[in-house]
């Protein structure tokens, strides 16, 4: 899967979860700051994610993504090959 593919499940879910359009989802988008995210939205976000994309995500690994491209960058190296 391409880095864009990637980026734009993420970017769907971003929006059906937090409600924001789609296209205003931006690489450079805090996941805390920019949708106001508590600790419980972002676990699930995380979660969902490892369903989206079949691979875990340690919570030493989700605390360190910030930013919508870190995750994209983080799923692109983790995916299943």
């Amino acid at each position: 899967m391409t880095k864009e593919e990637i980026f734009n499940k993420i970017a769907a879910i971003i929006a059906d979860r937090f409600e924001v359009d789609q296209s205003k989802v931006t690489n450079d988008m805090n996941l805390q700051k920019d949708l106001d995210a508590d600790s419980i939205d972002f676990v699930e976000f995380v979660l969902e994610l490892e369903d989206t994309f079949g691979s875990e995500i340690s919570d030493e690994d989700a605390e360190k993504l910030s930013t919508v491209g870190e995750v994209v960058d983080y799923v692109a190296a983790h995916q299943a090959k």
